[in-house]
């Protein structure tokens, strides 16, 4: 199987360096005004409109890492040019990062999410790594840091989206991804120390303990939420929380992680629907379909997921085997989505009946789709 991954791998690569990189460098870029566009037409038009906080960083670590992978255009550039927008428009007088500005980087929305918070750390942390005289960039992210563990700590553990709020485990997960990141590249404990927090959080609240599944919303104790919103479970985030989970244990020296990951990856895979072969957007907490539709990213971390499983497993095992045939399968089904008109774009919603909407593509979905190529490539 590994050698059917490999083609797979290589057609991938192809078309995410040939095409993708090329179309959002040019057409994704906002060249008069700074940073980046969030959407571009199915006729490869870029769409004008106001730029938030976490598609810019999420821009900012897709170029960054496909500099890493070795793209050969001008990904520098356009990292240090997206970080200049990102730096100048977005940080509050509090030092937290805004929720939105206009399209020139004039401030629209002063919200502070913890969302947009964790991309900005994710960005510093891809940055700093192909930006080695930038020294500053670890100072920026241990005061906004600070200032999450100051201002937004939960008092039952963790962090806070929005005060007054639902209590919501997703931009946890993106905390503990950033976290993680600078974790490998700073000596600073204290990255270490909130991985480990978040982590530990997630395996004993988050994840339900009789089921194996991780909710999305809950109460400020972490217990689920009441009504709908405390029996959601997506396919796309037990892949995605298996993944940081397992790059947790084995940053960490943490085994545990890897147990609880099993459990997830398990339940993401029920959600793959077996005649369209993609990963749907949400369960109930029986695990019954909730929305049939499928969007990108899941597929995305479907493929992570099971890349991480298998380099958990020994070579040429039936285990191991058994993972490289679930990440072909997520390979093939992000392939559906990248058959647009304009090559480098994707579909990012495929419907009930296996057909597309033909909707703008979201440049937030170039992340997930990025950093799934770089796992394929750490395996394959």
């Amino acid at each position: 199987m590994i050698s059917d991954l490999r083609d797979l791998g290589r057609d991938l690569e192809s078309w995410l360096m040939a095409s993708a990189l090329p179309l959002w460098q040019t057409r994704g870029v906002d060249r008069v005004r700074g940073g980046f566009v969030e959407w571009i037409g199915q006729d490869g038009e870029p769409l004008p409109g106001a730029k938030r906080c976490y598609p810019q960083a999420r821009q900012i670590y897709a170029f960054a890492q496909a500099g890493l992978m070795g793209w050969d255009g001008p990904w520098l550039e356009t990292v240090e040019q997206g970080l200049d927008f990102l730096l100048r428009a977005f940080p509050r007088s509090d030092g937290l990062m805004r929720l939105r500005v206009g399209e020139d980087g004039a401030a629209e929305d002063e919200t502070p999410k913890l969302y947009d918070q964790a991309f900005a750390l994710l960005a510093l942390a891809t940055a700093r790594r192909v930006l080695p005289g930038r020294a500053d960039l670890e100072a920026r992210a241990a005061a906004l840091r600070d200032k999450l563990l100051a201002d937004r700590r939960a008092p039952a553990g963790g962090f806070i989206e929005v005060v007054g709020q639902p209590f919501y485990a997703n931009p946890n997960m993106h905390l503990l991804e950033a976290t993680l990141a600078w974790a490998e590249t700073s000596d600073d404990p204290t990255w270490g120390a909130m991985a480990d927090e978040i982590a530990e959080l997630a395996m004993a609240k988050y994840i339900d303990a009789r089921g194996g599944f991780l909710r999305e919303y809950f109460d400020a104790a972490w217990a689920p939420a009441q009504g709908d919103d405390g029996r959601l479970v997506e396919p796309g985030h037990q892949f995605e929380w298996a993944w940081l989970l397992m790059t947790w244990s084995r940053l960490r020296g943490r085994p545990e992680g890897n147990a609880a990951a099993a459990k997830l990856y398990a339940v993401g895979k029920i959600g793959v629907d077996a005649e369209r072969g993609v990963a749907i957007n949400a369960m109930w907490d029986d695990l019954s379909l909730r929305d049939a539709e499928a969007r990108t990213w899941p597929q995305t971390e479907w493929m992570k997921a099971a890349l991480a499983m298998a380099r958990l497993e020994p070579p040429g095992s039936t285990k191991r085997a058994e993972f490289e045939a679930d990440a072909a399968a997520a390979v093939r089904a992000l392939d559906k989505y990248l058959q647009t008109p304009v090559a480098g774009l994707w579909w990012d919603r495929c419907l009930a009946d296996g057909g597309f909407a033909n909707e703008p593509c979201p440049g937030t979905s170039f992340y997930h789709i990025v950093c799934a190529c770089a796992e394929l490539k750490t395996l394959v």
